[in-house]
């Protein structure tokens, strides 16, 4: 299929993508969340030249080709908007097939199981931990993620004592769970193990992004000292640094995020790199706009997949703008599970209302 309009549909925080084929086909995907209307502009400024008019068939050649075109741009936003492109073919070319996008890529409609992922670090533990007890008596959770420390915070709590308070409340609260803890960048290597050691003593599996993600070394010293799992890679967007990552063993985990990679194809990269290094991959997708729905298409397919879905728990007060996105919620848990629809291609369709309210740019041949 030859490319022949790129539309965007974006707000401040998300960015919806329509791409249109030469034959009529069209697909939806979304440059990643946050600055959306920054990434929109690149899109159609520095992606769009480089890819309209062209065959998709080679989907990795053509992403290949943006990369080294814009050869001085190497950064983030790039990828962000080339994650837009991406995700649109791949519905389109499911769409085409009939099929959902898992299948495309060896997989198949079903169920994912998923962790409830708290993206809060001014609830209490308590708060958090009363809330976690909920979800698991109604919704049937049976992992669940909390924060430790400050965001990339120089080896600071939240508050005095945080951290240690709510990993002993987690166990104890939830007694026999999985639970995850995320660190979002806060420690230096000796602290990092202090709390992992405190994590391993009240069973946590999961411990992620211990030390400032960009320090791969400084991370890969917690990794050969702790026995709990440490998971990284949700902001890499560097196919190299995902290799030198891998190969010196830096986590026991691999959480790439699909919107900030690029796209399916280049995520799909990541995995199989993972895959040969006997790696999981638990990606990583915090919020409930297409970014979660691209995960579970990719987690029913993959050999490598790990243990569950991030699933965020946040509602209006914390993500206002990821209300009333689609016509259709795709994103019901029950017991525990999301699913995959065998609708085709992403099997979501955007709210007119939410498109209309947006702003609109178009890219397209001659």
């Amino acid at each position: 299929m030859r490319l022949e309009r790129i539309e965007s549909f974006c707000n401040e925080f998300v960015g919806f993508v329509r791409v249109t084929m030469d034959d009529g086909t069209r697909g939806w995907g979304q440059v990643s969340t946050y600055h959306s209307d920054i990434t929109c502009q690149v899109l159609h400024r520095q992606v769009a030249p480089w890819v309209l008019g062209r065959d998709t068939t080679d989907l990795d050649d053509l992403l290949d080709l943006v990369t080294e075109r814009e050869h001085k741009f190497p950064g983030s936003y790039l990828r962000r908007a080339m994650a837009g492109l991406d995700t649109g073919i791949w519905d389109a070319r499911a769409k085409a097939a009939g099929v959902p996008v898992a299948a495309l890529i060896g997989g198949s409609a079903g169920p994912v199981r998923a962790y409830a992922s708290s993206m809060k670090r001014d609830i209490t533990p308590r708060q958090e931990a009363a809330r976690m007890l909920r979800l698991a008596d109604e919704q049937g959770f049976t992992a669940f993620k909390v924060r430790a420390g400050a965001e990339v915070g120089r080896g600071r709590d939240e508050w005095p004592g945080r951290t240690e308070e709510i990993i002993a409340a987690m166990r104890r609260a939830l007694p026999e769970a999985d639970l995850l803890i995320d660190a979002n960048s806060c420690y230096a290597p000796a602290r990092a193990i202090e709390v992992g050691h405190m994590l391993q003593d009240h069973g946590f599996c999961h411990y992620e992004e211990p030390c400032p993600y960009w320090e791969l070394e400084q991370t890969g010293q917690v990794t050969d000292a702790l026995q709990i799992d440490v998971t990284g890679g949700e902001q890499d967007c560097d196919l190299p640094t995902w290799a030198r990552m891998i190969d010196m063993g830096a986590v026991d985990i691999v959480q790439p995020d699909i919107c900030y990679l690029g796209g399916l194809s280049r995520t799909l990269r990541v995995c199989s790199m993972a895959e040969a290094a006997g790696l999981p991959v638990t990606p990583h997708c915090a919020n409930l706009s297409l970014v979660t729905l691209f995960t579970m298409h990719l987690l029913r397919a993959i050999p490598n997949a790990g243990r569950y879905l991030e699933f965020s728990i946040e509602g209006p007060d914390y993500y206002p703008w990821q209300q009333r996105l689609f016509v259709t919620d795709p994103y019901s848990i029950e017991n525990g599970h999301a699913t995959v629809t065998d609708e085709p291609g992403w099997g979501v369709e955007i709210d007119p209302d939410w498109l209309a309210r947006s702003h609109y740019q178009v890219s397209e041949t001659a």
